[in-house]
């Protein structure tokens, strides 16, 4: 039995959803380089690239774009909102998600807000993914204290679950003011409510937390081999119907990597910007000054939660991945630390009009 923590109506309508396989792709608006590495763009380049990279995803047929939230001097994004706000309007069909929204340290009535009048402007295509955040920057920044570092999760995405009926809302808990009686607007032309996920980096609690509250499950693999967890969507699956969740659930997951023409490129182009982001985030959390080797790299590859290679090497992993997880959609964090925007944009192309294709002709003959 999964011990149930809160009480949840019986049942849930189902939210959005697709029969067809998704593809997204996720980007934090990492501060990049030119293609010689003689300077280091600025945020607002950053910016201006981010809103390009997403005109060309939806024109070359991807089906989800992502835009997380960091407040770092290494990435130029923190309002991912505003970004998609600007993506939606150059847009016309491509949906429009967070990756993530750090509601542990915003509003949910404000998040909830600022994605529905997304929503109303781009004709239903706003999804929202919350999560915690790879990063601890965003508590001191607005004024969390992170020892609330549960608490606030746990609060937040509870009004959120119950924001998402857009009928009047009665809510109290210890980390805002509470509501009586009151309702959000705008409204959306959804019959759940925005469609939402709850992102998880391979935590059991929040797994179930993410079924407990009838949102989807958004898996960060990040590192070692996309099989290994398996075992938290069976967890996730049996955890809807503990709570009575009807119908299919989505479950979709994200990692980094890059498509080119070929293997050796996609390594050339994307090894010197992953390892040099990889020591530096190694640096700050006390990992050794040995990591990440070339060894190590390849091994992410082959083995691990690294999709890069030629269109048809990064098709073949997203269809074990799928195969092995069951997952209905996939997000690709195509661009790290300081590669060139210009390297980036020939990724997006050949991932939209070559990894896709050939992901569908696979499992279709399967």
């Amino acid at each position: 039995m999964i011990a149930m923590t809160t009480s949840h109506p019986a049942s849930i309508s189902t939210e959005r959803h697709t029969e067809q396989f998704e593809f997204g792709l996720h980007t934090f608006g990492d501060v990049t380089s030119t293609p010689d590495g003689e300077r280091q763009l600025s945020q607002p380049e950053v910016l201006r690239n981010v809103l390009a990279e997403a005109t060309l995803a939806d024109a070359s047929g991807v089906d989800v774009i992502g835009i997380g939230e960091h407040h770092r001097p290494d990435y130029a994004i923190s309002a991912p909102d505003v970004v998609l706000s600007a993506v939606g309007a150059a847009t016309e069909r491509i949906k429009l998600i967070s990756a993530v929204t750090v509601l542990s340290s915003d509003d949910p009535v404000r998040v909830y807000q600022r994605f529905a009048t997304i929503d109303g402007l781009t004709g239903g295509r706003a999804e929202v993914s919350l999560g915690r955040g790879s990063f601890i920057e965003s508590y001191p920044l607005f004024g969390y204290d992170l020892s609330d570092y549960e608490t606030l999760f746990e609060e937040k995405v509870d009004l959120f679950t119950k924001l998402r009926s857009e009928g009047p809302v009665t809510w109290s808990g210890s980390t805002r003011a509470g509501l009586k009686n009151q309702q959000i607007f705008p409204t959306t032309g959804h019959d759940a409510g925005l469609p939402t996920w709850v992102a998880v980096g391979g935590t059991p609690n929040s797994v179930v937390r993410a079924a407990r509250h009838g949102l989807g499950l958004e898996l960060a693999i990040i590192g070692g081999a996309p099989q290994r967890f398996s075992p938290l969507v069976d967890l996730y699956h049996r955890a809807l119907a503990e709570f009575g969740v009807e119908g299919e659930r989505r479950v979709a997951s994200h990692s980094h990597g890059f498509v080119a023409e070929t293997d050796e490129r996609a390594e050339e182009l994307f090894y010197p910007s992953w390892a040099a982001s990889m020591h530096q985030l190694g640096q700050e959390r006390g990992w050794g000054n040995g990591y990440p080797s070339r060894e190590q790299f390849q091994q992410e590859i082959t083995q691990g939660a690294l999709f890069v290679g030629s269109p048809e090497t990064v098709a073949r992993k997203i269809v074990q991945t799928k195969r092995s997880l069951g997952i209905t959609r996939f997000g690709l964090k195509y661009g790290n630390g300081s590669l060139a925007h210009e390297h980036m944009m020939e990724a997006i192309e050949l991932y939209g009009t070559q990894v896709k294709p050939l992901v569908l002709d696979m499992l279709s003959d399967s």
